[in-house]
């Protein structure tokens, strides 16, 4: 089995979950004690929410391309950034490495593409709900359409990530906001909605919505143990 690398701490609260998750499947597969060899560098989220609300990209970008640097000189052998938001360098992330990285929209848009969905709704951060570098994947390579909630709702879904999940704060009334736009979202058309922002499965599940949700956390982290056991290392 390859080495995982994980970018994490964006937020931890999320990171945690990519940990439990990947060591859960790898044991459930390999059965026994087996857990998934993982190296994580792991780094503080408040200097990164402060350049994200800054718009300061170019330094996030920096300090993403040190972080997964780090990873593979500590041994990774492919790469999984443990949060949507930070999909938005992606692309520089990996021209700075020689390992792969497993980005977030693919296991996402092939488990919407198995449904045979064709428009669904996204939830995330303002970042990326409003910019296009996740949606931009989902439609140019799945033919998908892809929503998002109105001005006021991304508003509070926004809130709720940065004031409460990050901090691993779960409310009802939260719960409550976002069962009323996800209804919202199904009136709007959506077949289906993506949880695309790590946190936000800690708020909400199937049993939440009217529609299918496709939660990016559970996703990505099956998707890296399949990558980490695709070429069958011991």
């Amino acid at each position: 089995m390859r080495t995982i690398g994980l970018l994490g701490g964006m937020s931890w609260e999320s990171s945690a979950h990519y940990y439990r998750l990947i060591n859960e499947e790898t044991r459930r597969r390999l059965g026994g004690t087996h857990s998934a060899p993982i190296v994580m560098v792991s780094v503080d989220f408040a200097e990164i929410e402060a350049l994200q609300h800054a718009g300061d990209w170019d330094a996030l970008t920096e300090r993403m391309i040190a972080a997964a640097l780090q990873a593979e000189r500590g041994g990774a052998q492919l790469l999984v950034i443990c949060t949507n938001t930070m999909h938005l360098m992606a692309d520089a992330v990996q021209n700075a490495i020689a390992i792969p990285l497993l980005h977030i929209a693919d296991p996402v848009g092939r488990a919407i593409a198995e449904q045979g969905i064709t428009k669904v709704g996204l939830l995330g951060t303002a970042f990326t709900m409003e910019q296009r570098f996740l949606r931009d994947r989902l439609e140019q390579n799945l033919c998908l359409e892809v929503i998002t909630p109105g001005p006021e709702d991304r508003s509070a879904i926004h809130r709720i990530i940065y004031d409460e999940l990050v901090c691993g704060v779960v409310t009802e009334p939260s719960r409550a906001l976002y069962r009323a736009i996800m209804h919202r979202m199904a009136d709007k058309g959506a077949q289906a909605i993506i949880l695309g922002c790590t946190e936000i499965m800690l708020l909400v599940d199937q049993s939440d919505s009217p529609v299918l949700l496709f939660d990016t956390t559970t996703l990505h982290a099956l998707a890296a143990v399949d990558a980490a056991l695709a070429q069958g290392a011991a």
